[in-house]
């Protein structure tokens, strides 16, 4: 069905290529590159993905491109500037397949109509099959003898009158795509089923005319039928199953309310600038990344980071798009546009990994890429063997090659692995995970030695006090600490709920720590030497010391916490056969302490970043390890890289996470295993998949040859390849 629409325009779906102007939606890069998004329609299976990826990068700037399957979203990223967008859409356009901006809103609406579409053409096939067997009960139960030559012919003229008008009507959905093909010089999986329904078409109204006995309308009808519920139900599957990008893409769009010279005013959130004004009602979702100026609230950060635990925020503290607003109004001043926030970055991620080039995804390209010179010759090969080797009546030899078209389609071996991707993809992304590869879950199931960093990674690299202390000490430290910035000054203020005493003259000594005055007396809240203690042993403890005149010095000590149920997961993976080896930096008595409550048995301390990657490699060479890496800091980038496959907190340093293959949000370790469990469930349901895909041709094609299937038949078992395999495919969203 023809859309129209322009982004300017949400209630129009579709901007005419004609008028160009793509170039003025491509994202420059800092290395000189661009990059666009666009959506496709038209897409039906792994052969239509072929095509167009392979078109795009038959040019020699092209980098990267992908056509997200769930979605219909394309990436492309090429060499060079951005005027030769509207090039590049031509490639797509000449292969026979529409290419319209992305706007969310318009998106949802075409959904919606093409669904109404699908609807109705499959609402006039039905009905029309049902009045049309009607007629075929009675023709194909009594004899020309019986009923009379002229009754015969007047019911078969009656069947046409349904049948044909059905064909053309409810035809469309196939017609329309593979018209738009075969204009281009290309075709489609709609290019068979077109030519099958018009072939049983025309030759039963050629039987008619000349009075033949049997003719196939009532085949006809009920061939679009059920091809057309197979349709519908690939696209409602489909539908259901649209990544978590696609969903989160809807928080991109939209307007959002700034404040200039004092007053309010809405703009569409594409349009947001850094350094904008932004006010964030109570209920509201955040469309950017901004800093909190004003006003103080509780945020839902479940969309980033997985928690479903409301986090305070207040003054300073950076809001990330996606996050909900949950008590009271705020302030934000933005701190990236939308584009290129965090949010953004995850969609796109998403994106790329869903549709990525794994292995797997590779071998459904390549067997797509025969298809259609396969498929019509194997129809022609079972016409000619039949009416000239075989001797059998022309109608019978055609009805075979129209089975043939019909039987042997491509769409449960293209479901085989995107529908799974997309699906692992949105149930990850709800636990807080996201995959930026491709193929990282084909790698993670395939592992069988995982290393870790301490420091960040197994522990939350967030001081924690510890042991118990008298109650003047420990206010009086807060109210030092409360002027500090310093993660050990930080955890004596979380850990401290009471009134803070008063102090006055507070300041801070680079390097050393807090001073100030307290009752007459100087207090000071530091390093050891600084306040004055230099007998006391050293130990695996983080400390910060509290020095009164004429007291002894107090010492605070803290540790660095294990993230939630860390133990555990490394308890489960050793289950599955996994060693564990931890290499960290930090001192020997701290790796003894997190490997001991770890259960670690292998661990190295003190560990500089090249003796990190050495152990890895050692791992890989001597053993023939495949190695997990999961770290978090400049020190992992190395062995983050090197690793077959790698994970890092959303925590970690931006070169940390670039290195990463995966990103965990949030402090729980829990999403380790989760997805290791994941990784394991999904290669399995697309080599489930493919074997279904498999026999399904192994079975059908031969039968379908040798004359012992309808073309009703073939429409049935087309559909019925398809729906197995997406249903075989949503067992994942039910299996932990």
């Amino acid at each position: 069905m023809e859309h129209q629409s322009d982004l300017s325009n949400p209630t129009q779906i579709h901007q005419p290529i004609e008028q160009g102007g793509f170039d003025g939606l491509v994202k420059r890069h800092d290395d000189g590159s661009s990059s666009l998004y666009v959506m496709v329609r038209g897409v039906h299976c792994a052969a239509c993905i072929q095509k167009i990826e392979g078109g795009l990068n038959n040019r020699p700037d092209m980098r990267e491109c992908r056509l997200n399957f769930s979605t219909g979203r394309l990436m492309m990223h090429w060499d060079g500037a951005a005027d030769i967008a509207d090039d590049l859409v031509h490639v797509i356009t000449d292969l026979g397949y529409e290419v319209t901006p992305y706007d969310s809103a318009a998106e949802e609406s075409a959904l919606q109509t093409e669904e109404r579409f699908l609807l109705m053409c499959l609402g006039v096939a039905g009905f029309a099959a049902g009045n049309i067997m009607l007629l075929s009960v009675g023709l194909w139960s009594t004899s020309a003898e019986t009923m009379g030559e002229a009754t015969r012919n007047f019911m078969h003229w009656i069947s046409a009158a349904i049948a044909l008008p059905t064909i053309l009507f409810s035809g469309r959905p196939f017609f329309r795509s593979a018209l738009a093909m075969l204009r281009k010089g290309q075709t489609n999986m709609d290019v068979p089923i077109s030519i099958a329904l018009t072939l049983t078409g025309a030759m039963s109204l050629l039987g008619t005319i000349t009075h033949s006995e049997h003719v196939y309308f009532d085949s006809a009808v009920m061939l679009i039928f059920f091809l057309l519920i197979g349709r519908y139900l690939d696209f409602r599957a489909r539908k259901h199953a649209r990544s978590g990008a696609a969903d989160l893409l809807a928080t991109l769009g939209g307007f959002a309310t700034i404040i200039d010279n004092g007053k309010t005013r809405r703009i569409a959130v594409k349009d947001l600038k850094e350094g904008m004004i932004l006010r964030l009602g109570a209920g509201e979702k955040a469309p950017i990344d901004g800093h909190l100026v004003d006003g103080q609230s509780e945020v839902d950060t479940a969309l980033i980071t997985g928690e479903t635990i409301p986090k305070p925020v207040q003054s300073g503290d950076l809001i990330y798009a996606g996050m909900v607003n949950l008590s009271a109004p705020i302030t934000l001043r933005v701190h990236k546009e939308a584009d290129d926030s965090l949010l953004a970055d995850i969609i796109r991620l998403m994106e790329k990994a869903e549709q990525g080039n794994a292995r797997y995804v590779r071998m459904a390209d390549r067997a797509a890429r025969f298809y259609t010179p396969v498929v019509h010759a194997l129809a022609a090969a079972a016409f000619v063997g039949w009416c000239f080797v075989g001797g059998m009546p022309w109608q019978e030899a055609l009805m075979i090659a129209i089975t043939v078209l019909i039987i042997t389609c491509p769409c449960a071996l293209g479901l085989a692995v995107p529908v799974v991707q997309v699906i692992a993809s949105s149930k990850l992304i709800r636990k807080g995970i996201l995959l930026k590869s491709g193929d990282a879950l084909e790698r993670l199931a395939q592992i069988n030695a995982v290393m870790l960093d301490k420091t960040g990674t197994l522990t939350l690299g967030r001081p924690q006090l510890t042991g118990d202390y008298a109650p003047e000490d420990l206010s009086l430290a807060a109210a030092l600490a409360a002027y500090s910035a310093h993660p050990l000054a930080k955890a004596v203020v979380d850990i401290y709920d009471g009134q803070l005493p008063e102090i006055t003259d507070p300041r801070e000594h680079a390097g050393r720590g807090i001073s100030a005055a307290y009752k007459g007396q100087d207090v000071r809240l530091g390093s050891r030497p600084w306040c004055g203690e230099s007998s006391a042993s050293n130990d695996a403890y983080m400390e910060l010391w509290l020095a009164r005149e004429g007291r002894a010095p107090v010492r605070f000590t803290f540790t660095d916490q294990l993230r939630p149920h860390a133990a555990d997961v490394l308890t489960r993976l050793r289950a599955y056969k996994i060693r564990t080896i931890m290499a960290t930096g930090d001192r020997q008595e701290a790796a003894d302490t997190v490997a001991q409550a770890c259960g670690i048995t292998e661990y190295y301390a003190q560990t500089t970043p090249p003796e990190k990657y050495d152990i890895m490699q050692r791992l890989k060479d001597q053993d023939g390890a495949n190695v997990l890496m999961i770290g978090d800091g400049m020190n992992d980038a190395p062995v983050l890289c090197g690793a077959d496959v790698s994970i890092a907190p959303g925590s970690a340093i931006d070169l940390a996470q670039n290195a990463a293959d995966i990103i965990i949000m949030g402090d729980d370790f829990s999403p380790i295993a989760d997805v290791y469990q994941t990784a394991r469930t999904t290669q399995s349901l697309v080599k489930q998949n493919f074997a279904l895909a498999g026999m399904y041709n192994v079975i059908a094609i031969p039968f379908a040859l040798a004359g012992m299937v309808t073309p009703l038949g073939a429409a049935l078992a087309m559909s019925g390849s398809s729906i197995i395999v997406i249903l075989n495919s949503f067992r994942l969203k039910f299996l932990p």
